[in-house]
């Protein structure tokens, strides 16, 4: 499982502050929090900032990966701050993302195109937000054509079904699920990747929706997902259904995350 963190992202107060103040030294102490929790991305959000939003990212960029050696999640619908942001990341970073919102696939697909990058594709069309399992499917399906043809390799593509909350509709993570399932079986080699928290909004108890929703989306075949890996239940949940699943060679992960003293 692809873990990406999402706790850099300026909608959060002190995250917002720190990039404001240009505090370095906060915003490498959540970034390297996350990598020692056991995230393999680092998501980097300045969409707060508006018209300074390709600056902030881009000092993001070159804040975290001056202490913190492992790739980030460049997050913003603007093609104009993530071409420049691009330009400060160090090795292959992952694009959070595109859709099939006309305006913005043709502005970020050439900057997708002009180097190799991971790319979340979004299932979310030019006229509105999906609310069934076939509408996902049908829409992630265009995406992947259309970045393929783009020149993105399928194994470079994450498709996200959109987790929306199942207190506006309870099945809502009934049909994210199967999407991700029948995403998956259609394009062997594709990746899937969600917002985990998404589906507990507006509900009491959001962290306990939110660790079984997780071990569901893993069972059927999720094999990547944006969180906070500082929640050890959290990530308890995730290491030990793997290995349930026979994804953890030896258990090798779970003994480790267990003497490393990470499991909840």
């Amino acid at each position: 499982m692809i873990i990406v963190g999402e706790k850099i992202n300026t909608s959060r107060k002190n995250i917002e502050e720190a990039v404001n103040n240009r505090d370095a030294s906060f915003i490498i102490r959540v970034a390297r929090e996350q990598a020692e929790a056991g995230a393999h991305y680092i998501d980097v959000n300045a969409g707060t900032f508006l018209d300074k939003e390709a600056d902030c990212l881009s000092w993001l960029v070159k804040t975290v990966q001056s202490e913190i050696d492992i790739p980030l999640a460049l997050d913003s619908p603007n093609p104009n701050a993530l071409a420049e942001a691009i330009k400060h990341h160090k090795g292959v970073p992952m694009i959070n993302s595109i859709s099939l919102e006309e305006d913005r696939l043709q502005s970020l697909l050439p900057v997708i195109s002009a180097q190799p990058c991971h790319v979340v594709a979004l299932c979310m069309s030019q006229t509105s937000m999906p609310t069934t399992l076939e509408e996902r499917v049908t829409v992630g399906s265009k995406l992947i054509k259309k970045l393929t043809d783009a020149g993105t390799p399928l194994e470079m593509i994450y498709v996200d079904p959109l987790i929306q909350p199942v207190s506006v509709d309870v099945n809502m993570g009934s049909a994210a699920l199967g999407a991700i399932k029948k995403i998956m079986q259609n394009f062997p080699g594709v990746n899937t990747i969600c917002g985990l928290s998404n589906v507990s909004f507006g509900l009491p108890e959001r962290r306990i929706i939110n660790r079984n929703f997780l071990a569901l989306c893993i069972s059927y075949g999720l094999s990547a997902v944006i969180l906070d890996p500082t929640d050890k239940e959290l990530m308890t949940t995730l290491i030990t259904v793997e290995m349930l699943l026979g994804r953890d060679e030896y258990c090798g992960n779970y003994l480790e995350a267990y003497q490393n003293g990470r499991l909840a």
